[in-house]
Parts: structure tokens; sequence; C-alpha cells
């Protein structure tokens, strides 16, 4: 299968993946906030919690088991999952749009993630990080595609690792006041975009020493 045939029916498969992930929010939304989202969270079953925490594990494991089995190589591997899961996460919001018209706007705070502890931010945010990583996939997959390969030394892995951590402490923070059941008010841009144009820079030095093989 060529590539192209195989990032359409990747986009397939994260798009309809995106709607399986919103509509159990719709779900969950509709028991816990029948008159709209809004912070601080309600009280929700220790059953409830950890189901959902299990779930969000497994989503990443399905994104992953998803990519392993669409390519070969393991560079390969890793774009696609970075790319699945760049499209999952994109149109996660835009059918909460469509069927909840949430979020209002690209400023609106929501829950991003559980693991390990609740990740709370603008909607602007993880969006942007999913469109980079959509980009980060198709590009990688198209050098690998013609036969070209960047090498993932151990400096690039340990950046791009920092600026994922950097990003995630963006997250985290504001979720320190979700999680003591406050409303998460400012956000740390300025480390946000640290760890951000960190991970960019580090990919875009990379990219340069592409190699054929």
């Amino acid at each position: 299968m060529g590539l192209f045939r195989k990032l359409f029916w990747l986009l397939v498969w994260g798009i309809t993946f995106g709607f399986i992930e919103s509509s159990v929010v719709v779900y969950l939304r509709a028991l816990y906030y029948p008159e709209g989202f809004a912070f601080p969270l309600v009280p929700i079953e220790p059953k409830i919690l950890i189901n959902e925490i299990v779930r969000e594990a497994t989503t990443l494991l399905i994104i992953w088991a998803t990519a392993t089995l669409s390519f070969e190589r393991m560079q390969s591997k890793v774009a696609a999952f970075f790319l699945l899961f760049g499209i999952w996460d994109i149109f996660y919001y835009v059918f909460l749009k469509i069927v909840l018209d949430w979020p209002a706007s690209p400023m609106t705070w929501d829950i991003l993630f559980l693991i390990p502890t609740p990740w709370a931010g603008p909607v602007w945010a993880p969006v942007l990080v999913a469109a980079t990583l959509i980009v980060y996939g198709i590009y990688v997959l198209a050098l690998n595609d013609r036969g070209q390969f960047v090498d993932f030394d151990r400096k690039f892995i340990l950046l791009e690792l920092l600026a994922g951590v950097i990003i995630v402490g963006s997250f985290i923070l504001p979720g320190i006041d979700v999680l003591e059941g406050g409303v998460p008010e400012n956000f740390p841009a300025p480390l946000y975009w640290a760890g951000y144009l960190l991970g960019i820079l580090a990919f875009w030095k990379l990219c340069r020493q592409k190699r054929n093989i």
C-alpha cells in the first residue's frame, strides 16, 4: 500500500476514533453536567474515575497498536503514532463542538488528561501540540517513504522528552487547582511556550541531518 493511501486511512481512523472519544465525554457530561460542563468538577465515584484512567491508558495503547501495524520500521511507527494522536485529539474537539457546541472558544478551559494527575489548560494549547505532531508525523513518514531517515540520537530524544515534560508540567500546574476542587485560572504560558519551542528547534535541527538507507 502506497504512502498516500496509508495516510488517507490513518486520517479516517483518527477522525472516527476522535468521534468515539468525544461520544464518551458526551455521555459523561450528560450524567454529571446536565446544565453544561463547568469548573469546579463535580465528584465522581472512584470506580468511574479508575475506569476513566484505564480508558485513557488503553486509548494510547490502541493508537500505538494501530501505528505499529501500519509500518515496519520503528521510526515510521513512532511518526504514525504522533500523526494519529494529533488527528484524534483535534477531531475530539471538533465533534464536541458539533454535538455540544463546546468549547465556546479556543480559550475555554478543559480537563486534558488524568494520568498521573489531572491536566488542565485552554483548548488551544493541546490543539496546537496536536497540529504540530501531525506535521511532524507526515514529514517523517514522507522522508521514510523516499528511503530517507533521521537519526533519533540520545541528545534528540532527551531534548524532546524534556520539551514534553515542560509542556505537561504547564498543564499539571493548573491541574493542581482542579485536584483541590478549585477553578483553574492562570495558565503558565511562558512555561508552555518554552517547552513547545524547545521541541520545535530540536526537531528542526535533527531533520537537517537526514540520511539515506
